[in-house]
């Protein structure tokens, strides 16, 4: 099992899909390294580090900020690396360092070095993703007519890495509560978990070098390439769709960081904040079947558009009630659409670039993105320290979200 099989009249089709979705399941360990662990678990850890370390929201949101900093200068850097390393061997450096960062977190108290550590999570995550999802794309040219499924599956392997957070964080917390600073054990627990995705990251690599027409050097399908659209084609004109997705890294992140600790704000109780955040990973999960059909039929702005506005739905309710049946609609539906965004934008680059230029545009896209990250933890944090809250602040993060969908709208297919 470690090469790709050739997709010809010989192979039969059966045998080709168990290989495809076997690759793209275990490709997915990168985005669940890269934003389920890398990212989104400090969710989960920023309670017991604010009341431990006596943070304000403000600076409990600049660790993120801090992490998106890092993750854009990753993606400005990634296609320089991929030319140089190629996408698999980035895609392992990345989770490896990512891997080492998450364990330094663990070291200190002091801001100042855990923000050194976040931004250098952020770098080595950027590059994870970036490879990752350029690796997933190349995957959905051999597969057309499964294409969004696949990037789904990539993309939604988010929600494993938010479930494994979900689930083991609170037990390591609880199990190291007489510890000083117990939290610093959650983090270490955190660094293991993506050392074991990055080993099976490293037979998905191995799969995808040795066959000599793998995804990465073989002739893309007819049918998955923008026919008609020239090499030289000026990414700006997806501006539209950057400036939507923009929005979009602004709005969600503030609900991913701040989710938790809005919920035990209102008093809920640690299995019912376990099970609300399992059930968003697992919808994350879910997603990658959801809007396979949505980003296989648009080639213009609309499913960003479309999946931007249902995610500001999802961010405003907790903001509005803390009735718990609302709430968990609200993680079930912000966790089935969020990931779904990102892959909408790897779908549009897919559907209307030639296959030489998608590097550059799934880069262009994760560099928008992550200039969105930059603002929104610490402006959502600046807002909670005032009178309105953590609800005030997730209210700035819908606005935005609707805003990103109002601008992804305009968004024309290319060709």
């Amino acid at each position: 099992m470690s090469t790709l099989p050739d997709r010809s009249a010989s192979t039969p089709s059966a045998a080709w899909d168990r290989r495809g979705l076997l690759l793209a399941v275990v490709l997915s360990l990168g985005a669940a390294v890269s934003l389920g662990v890398t990212r989104f678990a400090y969710g989960l850890l920023l309670p017991p580090m604010r009341a431990d370390l006596g943070w304000s929201y403000t600076l409990a949101g600049a660790m993120n900020t801090f992490n998106a900093i890092g993750y854009l200068l990753g993606a400005l850097g990634a296609p320089w690396l991929m030319r140089r390393l190629g996408p698999e061997r980035l895609l392992l450096w990345g989770a490896g360092l990512a891997s080492v960062f998450m364990a330094g977190s663990g070291f200190f108290v002091d801001a100042t070095p855990l923000l050194v550590q976040r931004l250098l999570a952020g770098l080595a995550s950027a590059w994870v993703f970036v490879a990752g999802g350029l690796l997933a794309a190349r995957l959905g040219a051999h597969w057309p007519r499964r294409s969004g499924l696949l990037l789904g599956l990539y993309y939604g392997g988010t929600g494993w890495g938010i479930v494994a957070s979900a689930v083991s964080v609170p037990w390591v917390l609880q199990a190291m509560v007489d510890r000083p600073h117990a939290w610093t054990w959650a983090w270490w627990w955190l660094a293991g978990l993506c050392v074991a995705a990055t080993a099976a990251l490293a037979w998905v690599a191995r799969a995808l070098r040795r066959h000599e027409t793998g995804v990465s050097s073989a002739p893309v399908p007819a049918s998955a390439q923008a026919v008609g659209v020239p090499a030289p084609v000026s990414l700006w004109r997806f501006g539209p769709a950057l400036a939507g997705y923009t929005l979009f890294g602004v709005g969600y992140i503030g609900y991913m960081t701040f989710v938790i600790a809005l919920l035990r704000d209102q008093g809920h109780a640690s299995a019912a904040i376990t099970f609300f955040y399992s059930l968003l990973g697992l919808a994350v999960v879910a997603s990658s079947r959801i809007w396979a059909g949505l980003l296989d039929r648009h080639r213009d702005g609309q499913p960003l558009a479309r999946l931007n506005a249902l995610l500001g739905v999802a961010t405003v309710l907790p903001a509005l009630t803390s009735t718990w049946p609302v709430l968990l609609l609200s993680g079930l539906m912000f966790g089935g659409v969020f990931l779904s965004v990102v892959a909408s934008t790897t779908a549009l680059v897919r559907h209307n670039l030639p296959a030489a230029r998608w590097a550059a545009g799934i880069s262009a896209f994760t560099t928008v993105f992550a200039a969105g990250q930059i603002v929104g933890p610490t402006v959502v944090g600046f807002i909670a320290d005032g009178p309105g809250g953590l609800e005030r602040g997730l209210l700035f993060s819908a606005v935005a979200l609707w805003l990103g969908a109002a601008l992804a709208w305009r968004q024309k297919a290319l060709v």
